[in-house]
């Protein structure tokens, strides 16, 4: 469950996290009274479930409280990133310092907390990772001792003295906030220290293992009201489907069964260089769903290749296999589609790919990955209609 930035802070000023002054509106009158209010220059940043809104034109600053009306005319009603935007937060610019970045998120490698910093926040953390790894600290940490105050002070090692205790706080506030609230991830980008030394989020983004919901109804009760409206327009045709997806950034279409499959095939696009373009489980009887589950995959205009991989023990890969080929026949897909099939009723699975689409299923998930990423990278991308094997 991804919170939305002005829920996160609620979280974060909880755990005792400074935070901006701010109003949630939901219309331009409603921005310009908050900017009014706030009696400052305001920032208003569109409420919705993505991120890197600023390059986006989610983020608009004003000086008065009719620049305020006007920006929030403009974003209120239009789409950002397959979302409506419905809610503004409207809060005061800061007097920034220096930006920094802190996360505390889920680790598959040490399996437990991993807990991140940068000195240089306000970034793309990816681009900051990219062209220097060093510039972002990380610090494994172990679930039964939790994160001590030795191991944050070290990350922090080399920022100005007099910001180091705050910075460490911080730090120690969000890793508590995490355990607390069963946090996949609890992300700040920028946390900046003013020209006065505070330290204060800027931004929020956390989210929480659904499976963990039911033990926090009471804290999360605003949360779960405006979940059934949130994530992308594809994200909510899938939850009127009944189907288990969430788009991601990259070009490569999944369909898989299982929950741990589907999140193997994307460790292994990530692993080898690609980028997936969504989560989607179709297991057990949403097989019977293949069709609209393949349109949502191949209705992200980013997808260039798909990935169909499917292990069954008790699911028959047969049956699934037929449910998927089906949906190919009335849709015929404009993208070449890559097969790995194992398990239960593989012979006849492979068999169906052979006789109705004439292509091979390839022996391993990592070499149907390969040949997917290579073909979302190639320029003369297969033509309609026509699958790989």
């Amino acid at each position: 469950m991804k919170l939305l930035e002005h829920q996160g802070k609620q979280f974060l000023a909880q755990a005792g996290l400074p935070v901006p002054r701010g109003r949630v509106v939901t219309t331009p009158d409603g921005a310009r009274q908050a900017a009014a209010a706030l009696a400052t220059r305001v920032a208003l940043k569109a409420q919705i479930p993505a991120g890197k809104r600023g390059k986006s034109g989610g983020i608009r600053f004003a000086d008065t409280p009719e620049q305020a009306q006007a920006a929030a005319a403009d974003l209120l009603g239009h789409e950002l990133a397959g979302t409506v935007v419905d809610t503004l937060l409207v809060e005061e610019c800061a007097d920034i310092r220096t930006e920094l970045y802190a996360a505390v998120l889920n680790d598959p490698a040490s399996k437990g907390p991993l807990v991140l910093f940068s000195a240089e926040g306000g970034m793309d953390i990816e681009e900051v990772g990219a062209r220097d790894p060093e510039a972002i600290r990380r610090r494994a940490v172990d679930i039964r001792s939790g994160l001590t105050e030795a191991a944050a002070r070290g990350l922090v090692g080399g920022l100005p003295q007099d910001v180091q205790d705050t910075v460490t706080a911080a730090l120690l506030a969000m890793y508590r906030l995490y355990r607390d609230i069963d946090a996949e991830l609890v992300e700040i980008n920028p946390l900046v220290v003013t020209s006065a030394g505070e330290v204060v989020a800027l931004d929020s983004k956390i989210t929480i293992d659904p499976g963990a919901v039911s033990r926090h109804e009471e804290l999360l009760s605003e949360v779960l009201a405006h979940e059934d409206e949130g994530g992308t327009v594809l994200e909510r045709r899938g939850r009127a489907l009944g189907l288990q997806f969430l788009e991601l950034d990259g070009e490569i279409g999944v369909l898989a069964n299982g929950a741990g499959l589907t999140m193997t095939t994307l460790d292994a696009i990530n692993h080898y260089g690609g980028r997936p373009a969504n989560f989607l489980e179709i297991g057990g009887d949403a097989y019977t769903k293949a069709t609209p589950a393949l349109q949502l995959v191949l209705d992200n205009p980013r997808v260039r290749s798909l990935v169909v991989n499917f292990c069954g023990a008790f699911a028959r890969t047969d049956v699934m296999t037929g449910g998927v080929l089906s949906a190919i026949e009335e849709l015929c897909p404009d993208v070449p589609i890559f097969f790995s099939i194992h398990g239960t009723g593989e012979d006849k699975a492979i068999r169906l790919v052979r006789e109705q689409l004439g292509v091979e299923p390839y022996d391993t998930m990592d070499d149907a990955v390969r040949a997917a990423i290579d073909a979302a990278g190639a320029d003369d991308t297969p033509a309609r209609g026509k699958v790989a094997g």
